[in-house]
């Protein structure tokens, strides 16, 4: 990347439709620190170069690989996977498209592995796919499935997670299964109706069609309906030896790899996460923004609205939102529009504009 940085920017405002947001914002406005930009120098940079964005433009995915020193990875569409070790300050590319190309369809789009640093698998739509168990140092490539995915989830219980169960992009809800870490897919079923993955083991997948939860044990040949709760959260999350989904009565867990599930606490109206910081320290998503809990969901305090212009028009659909516990720094992206983050406790800027792209 050129030396010569665009400076960073800063937004004027946060607002949402959502209420919620709208009374955070009525609360504390002159406290509350504003969303920074941090994709605006990358995309700029690669234009000064020549290189050609694809479609829509702007960033399209972001995660950051918890325990790794707070490392952010920055998704820009079609040029491939960009890293910072700075919270987004200046990013270095870390997969050329060539590895990990295209864009993040959802939230989802982008599987880490929460307790195993430097351990992440890219489902990428309209680009190529890969994961890695070295932070990047080197990549296993995935074979291309028409346009790619939606989401997916990873056996990362293996040291080598080699098993990923994943929804097809607009295949009318194609279902697959890999055992060598995506070199080769199966397809073991397709219903429209399927919205969600899980992977308690590599025999045991969990997945819903709006009405309760499927559990099956021999790699998706049956299901059998185990509980009433319906997961929201496109892909079960393993954590600390449990299975964590964001479901319509709030967020939920199951302890027996996913045979029996229990609620967290009260309702929270999110649909992207969870992150922890520890299993009573848990911070999830949705169209509202981001809401924090410290006493294990008894109690959830809206964090701050999303960016101007972010949207899920469905659960976990489009806007990609993530937290670092480790420094406290909240990222956002969408494709088609820039990445910004948000420390929190940092102060307002004094000149700021609003968000472009959206």
């Amino acid at each position: 990347m050129s030396p010569n940085r665009l400076p960073l920017i800063a937004l004027v405002a946060l607002c949402s439709l959502d209420p919620a947001a709208r009374a955070a914002d009525a609360a504390a406005p002159a406290t509350r620190p504003a969303w920074v930009n941090i994709s605006d120098p990358v995309v700029a940079d690669l234009v000064a170069q020549g290189k050609k964005l694809g479609y829509p433009g702007q960033s399209a995915g972001v995660i950051v690989d918890i325990g790794n020193g707070g490392a952010v990875y920055l998704v820009i569409a079609g040029q491939g996977l960009w890293r910072s070790t700075d919270q987004g300050a200046t990013f270095a590319l870390a997969a050329d498209p060539k590895v990990v190309g295209g864009r993040c369809e959802t939230s989802y789009s982008i599987d880490l592995d929460a307790s195993g640093p430097g351990r992440f698998a890219c489902f990428m739509l309209d680009g190529k796919c890969a994961s890695t168990l070295d932070a990047g140092k080197t990549w296993r490539p995935m074979a291309d499935v028409g346009r790619n995915w939606d989401y997916a989830a990873v056996d990362w219980a293996d040291p080598d997670a080699k098993t990923i169960f994943a929804l097809r992009h607009e295949a009318g809800g194609e279902i697959y299964l890999s055992r060598d870490a995506g070199r080769k897919w199966e397809m073991i079923g397709k219903d429209a109706k399927f919205a969600a993955v899980g992977l308690a083991d590599a025999q045991t997948l969990l997945t819903t069609k709006g009405d309760g939860i499927l559990r099956s044990t021999d790699a998706g040949k049956t299901w059998n309906r185990v509980s009433d709760l319906t997961p929201v959260g496109r892909v079960a999350r393993p954590y600390n030896g449990a299975l964590w989904w964001l479901a319509k009565e709030g967020l939920i867990v199951s302890r027996d790899k996913g045979l029996t599930w229990a609620k967290v606490g009260g309702p929270v109206n999110a649909s992207i996460g969870p992150w922890f910081a520890s299993d009573r320290h848990i911070v999830v998503a949705g169209k509202a923004g981001f809401f924090e809990t410290t006493d294990a969901g008894q109690t959830w305090a809206l964090v701050t609205a999303p960016p101007v212009g972010y949207t899920v028009p469905m659960p976990g659909w489009f806007a990609n939102l993530t937290w670092d516990p480790a420094t406290d720094v909240f990222y956002a992206s969408q494709m088609g529009k820039p990445a910004w983050k948000y420390r929190r406790g940092a102060p307002a800027a004094a000149a700021t504009r609003p968000a472009t792209g959206g």
